[in-house]
């Protein structure tokens, strides 16, 4: 919470005093199977640990209910589902993240978070790929990292049904 009230007073300073915008090519990495997946972290609230997931009937698949977080209810998406992968058992490993999209929250299921990695403009490739699939409308580029390739992904596309 500390945390979140922080980035918030962070985010007005930057606005106020029109310094430098201090997340920009920032991303909050994290594990689906065997590839490295990531999200900008002005989307990011909080990260928890796995908890009791509440279903709800009538929804997609990949949407696996809602959870209360501090008395606000949450819808919370299984990430693995969403890209069809094949399921795999909540551990001690996986991971929620919370995200906000235009004051929306969700919670994003993941198999493990990585790190927070500073992944420049210029170390962003398109996707290959035809835009048609709706996969690859999630894929907003590749991010360059050394040997290493992170799959960037475009929450708002993600979170879309």
């Amino acid at each position: 919470m500390a945390e979140a009230m922080e980035r918030d007073f962070l985010d007005r300073d930057e606005a106020d005093y029109g310094s430098e915008d201090t997340q920009r090519d920032k991303f909050l990495t994290f594990f689906l199977a065997n590839e490295e997946y990531g999200i900008a972290i002005r989307h990011v609230i909080e990260i928890i640990g796995i908890q009791k997931i509440t279903a709800v009937p009538d929804m997609p698949a990949f949407i696996k209910g809602v959870i209360n977080l501090r008395g606000k209810v949450i819808p919370v998406m299984d990430v693995r589902e969403r890209f069809r992968l094949p399921g795999q058992t909540y551990d001690e490993r996986t991971c929620i993240i919370v995200v906000n999209v235009d004051d929306q929250s969700t919670g994003l299921i993941v198999d493990r978070v990585s790190e927070v990695a500073d992944i420049p403009a210029d170390k962003v490739e398109p996707a290959p790929g035809s835009h048609k699939d709706r996969t690859t409308n999630f894929i907003m580029g590749l991010g360059k990292m050394g040997d290493r390739v992170k799959i960037l992904l475009d929450v708002r596309c993600l979170l879309a049904l």
